[in-house]
């Protein structure tokens, strides 16, 4: 019955603009905004239509923003802050290009921005991108092709959130978290070809001197330019880190409502058995149809719809987990567009960039389930990945050390690789140098 009358309310309304075509301008732009306006308007009457379902959602995505969200990101995002205006970033910009560029086509300060992206989870990669592109330290393309793989789900999310507290199996975790890295960083060696006859950015100084010299230059430089005392620039890095996640916050409690009610108004099941009729030729279950629609508008919601699917192969789950975390939700989306709204950065490129995303992943779980699932069983987790969320300082704590930790690793193995590169080069410099005299 709800879902006639939203039909009928829908069609009513498509009607009367069907009636006033000729008094209407007829732009995209002006029908957008007709869609717009009607949505919000949609959603609050529907809002005042079921008071009680609204607030328990609201409530739901606001437990989860300040018990897992907040404590999670404010630390990264303020030592991120911190990190830029001491010029940090700059030098790592310098130092790690020769890794950077050849691989993922982007400047040597997005390897900063890819290992506080891939320890940190959603939506850091996306405000440390905006803030490098509002710095100047890398074009548009760039910032765009970062952005697509660099913006990723936490190993403790996979791990102790939904392999263990939702579908309560530990060992698919590593499959869940494998398979996401692994299928995000190719998709960040095909983005390297999105637009790849742009002209790169210009580096940040000349090839002068040795690379440790020309790095530490580039940090002097950018302190300089910055030139904020400590305590205003920690000051500064506290309220725009806590202003960031006041508006991560929204989005979750706004989203969490309008799945709750698009799901009583009947939405979610005919999009369902649209999804289902897809579902067979892959040969997974169409009992996986209703947690994907979920996932389409929340991650943690379609998650937890998956991992609770009855009598659906565990298998089949993973790679529904999987395909899942690596679209990452409608509300993951609005964050990045918010993020980058005050930025030339466009969206199109990163909701592409996330269908692939989402085909690799499942693409990968499967494979790992399938040639690589021995070889995977006999790896152990952590005892730390394997704890379920909760809100407990000493966690949170935990959490933080272990989340600083994995960026550490990831930039040095950066780190390694830039100083090997280098040296390469200059001894193969050497050696040609010798052979022609």
């Amino acid at each position: 019955m709800r879902l006639v009358i939203t039909a009928a309310v829908i069609l009513v309304f498509i009607f009367l603009l069907y009636r006033q075509r000729e008094e209407l301008p007829r732009e995209r732009k002006h029908i957008l905004s007709y869609l717009m306006a009607f949505c919000a308007i949609f959603i609050t009457v529907s809002m005042v239509r079921f008071p009680k379902e609204a607030f328990e959602a609201a409530v739901e995505g606001l437990h989860v923003w300040w018990d897992i969200v907040f404590p999670a990101l404010l630390p990264f995002f303020v030592i991120s802050q911190i990190l830029i205006g001491l010029g940090v970033v700059h030098m790592m910009g310098v130092f790690l290009e020769p890794v950077m560029r050849p691989l993922f086509n982007v400047p040597g300060a997005g390897s900063f921005v890819m290992a506080m992206g891939l320890a940190s989870g959603f939506p850091i990669g996306a405000v440390l991108t905006a803030e490098l592109r509002a710095r100047n330290l890398c074009n548009r393309v760039e910032a765009e092709r970062l952005m697509s793989f660099c913006n990723t789900a936490d190993p403790l999310f996979m791990v102790g959130a939904v392999a263990v507290g939702m579908l309560g199996y530990p060992q698919g975790g590593l499959i869940i978290v494998i398979a996401h890295y692994l299928s995000s960083l190719t998709l960040g060696l095909i983005m390297r070809f999105y637009r790849r006859r742009e002209p790169a950015s210009a580096e940040l100084l000349p090839r002068r001197g040795s690379l440790m010299a020309r790095a530490l230059r580039a940090l002097v430089e950018a302190r300089e330019k910055d030139g904020r005392p400590l305590g205003r620039l920690m000051g500064d890095a506290i309220h725009r880190s806590i202003e960031t996640l006041l508006l991560v916050g929204g989005f979750i409690i706004l989203l969490s409502v309008v799945i709750r009610i698009l799901d009583l108004m009947g939405v979610v099941p005919v999009l369902a058995r649209g999804i289902a009729a897809l579902l067979k030729p892959a040969g997974l279950s169409p009992a996986l149809a209703a947690p994907l629609v979920s996932g389409l508008f929340e991650i943690d919601l379609g998650c937890q719809a998956a991992a609770s699917a009855a009598g659906v192969a565990m298998g089949e789950k993973l790679i529904a987990l999987g395909m899942i975390i690596a679209w990452s939700g409608l509300s993951v989306h609005c964050q990045v567009a918010s993020i980058i709204s005050k930025t030339d950065l466009r969206i199109a490129p990163y909701i592409a960039a996330r269908l692939i995303h989402t085909l690799l992943a499942g693409g990968c779980t499967a494979l790992l389930l399938g040639p690589a699932g021995g070889l995977l069983g006999r790896l152990a987790l952590p005892v730390f990945l394997e704890t379920v969320p909760t809100g407990g300082l000493s966690f949170w704590w935990s959490r933080t050390m272990f989340m600083l930790n994995q960026a550490l690793i990831f930039l040095g193995i950066l780190t390694v690789l830039g100083a090997g590169l280098y040296m390469f080069r200059r001894l193969r410099a050497v050696f040609f140098h010798a052979r022609k005299i």
